[in-house]
């Protein structure tokens, strides 16, 4: 899949314009620095970006997601109607888990976007390309269960919770939600 063709497009919300959501580039590596200093999203977030170093290198492992299929990541985004450039609201990603009809899928929002209905919009159109696109069957959600953001997150995306998971340390040292969507059948 080429990652430079595919761009997902969201409505708008009320107070909030459209989203776009495109394959990462190094261009959006100032602002994924940024994103990466609010101790809030870092609380959530398993992989941290620190420095532009640390970043690039977070950046091309998306991209490599793309090229080996297996991460699909993309940066959400608010284009600028007047200069053409692009704010860096979210992140979601698809990653493959093993099988060839499901896949798991995450997402963080930064912090001057929250309150915006970013990551239930962007997550909407990550999911409806994955079951028309990909022809993925089902999707998982996984998150902390003291995370109650991402949980009306999941819900507004149309994902329903479907299990309380044990903690597993080191890896998951809380206990977490799984929250699934499953694609509609094809109508009649």
């Amino acid at each position: 899949m080429d990652k430079s063709t595919v761009a997902l497009r969201t409505e708008a919300a009320e107070g909030a314009p459209a989203l776009l959501l495109r394959a990462w580039a190094p261009r959006d590596i100032p602002q994924l620095v940024e994103a990466h200093r609010d101790a809030e999203l870092r609380r959530w977030i398993t992989t941290l970006v620190h420095d532009e170093e640390s970043a690039a290198r977070w950046v091309q492992d998306q991209r490599s997601g793309w090229d080996s299929g297996e991460r699909i990541a993309f940066a959400v985004v608010e284009p600028a109607a007047a200069d053409g450039g692009e704010t860096v609201v979210g992140h979601v990603v698809l990653k493959r888990t093993g099988t060839a009809t499901s896949a798991e899928v995450g997402y963080w929002t930064a912090a001057a976007a929250r309150g915006r209905a970013v990551a239930p919009r962007a997550l909407r159109a990550l999911t409806d390309w994955a079951f028309t696109v990909l022809d993925l069957t089902r999707l998982d959600l996984l998150h902390r269960t003291d995370n109650a953001a991402s949980c009306r997150v999941a819900e507004k995306a149309g994902y329903r919770l479907e299990a309380v998971l044990p903690a597993a340390p080191p890896a998951f040292p809380e206990t977490g939600h799984l929250h699934t969507r499953a694609a509609e059948p094809p109508a009649p």
